[in-house]
């Protein structure tokens, strides 16, 4: 009689509950996010525009809004044709809010302001974090917490996360999915992005 591999057997349990979860969160998202898509910011990093080039890839319906605001999902609404999901892109750069003429406060209050009406009209809201830890505050000056900010504002109320998994090192996303019962999808290389979108927007 063989003597089973008990760390080979804990591996395919491991790797069985995580497929599992997987596809339970890819099945629950399948079901609620849809087009047309708004794209957006919190926090004007690059971010936005890295997961712009696979959304267009995917042929996925989306508008491209660095600061979109409430106003801007009640105009879509009244033209009739209403935004089904906001992915909003959190990670915070001085130099982006510098550029834009805002600063952090102001990204705050305007994400804040756009997922209250997208709550209000049953818009679905995904998180996404696609930088890594080098845009966390691991990898910002001495006191500057402003990536931790946006991710605080986003991640928290969010319907879903799309996060990249270096990112997720600490298990700072980790912990707000389970706290918030958020679906949390991780992706380890940027070339995976288009295969998450796909599922997400059932493609």
């Amino acid at each position: 009689m063989k003597t089973l591999n008990l760390t080979r057997v804990s591996r395919l349990l491991i790797l069985g509950l995580t497929i599992s979860l997987g596809l339970t969160a890819n099945r629950a998202v399948a079901q609620t996010a849809a087009e047309p898509v708004l794209l957006t910011s919190c926090g004007q990093s690059p971010g936005p525009v890295r997961l712009k080039i696979f959304l267009q890839k995917d042929a996925i319906n989306f508008e491209y809004n660095l600061q979109a605001k409430a106003e801007d999902l009640m105009a879509k609404k009244k033209e009739g044709k209403p935004y089904k999901s906001i992915i909003i892109v959190t990670g915070a750069s001085l130099k982006g809010m510098g550029a834009a003429g805002v600063s952090m406060d102001d990204e705050l209050a305007r994400t804040k302001a756009l997922i209250a009406e997208a709550k209000k009209e049953g818009i679905k809201i995904v998180g996404s974090h696609i930088e890594g830890m080098a845009r966390r505050s691991q990898g910002a000056t001495a006191g500057d917490n402003t990536d931790e900010m946006s991710i605080d504002a986003v991640c928290n109320v969010c319907d879903l996360m799309i996060v990249k998994k270096e990112g997720d090192s600490d298990g700072r996303f980790t912990t707000i999915s389970k706290a918030k019962n958020i679906p949390l999808i991780l992706f380890e290389m940027n070339t995976e992005i288009e295969g998450v979108l796909k599922k997400v927007y059932n493609k």
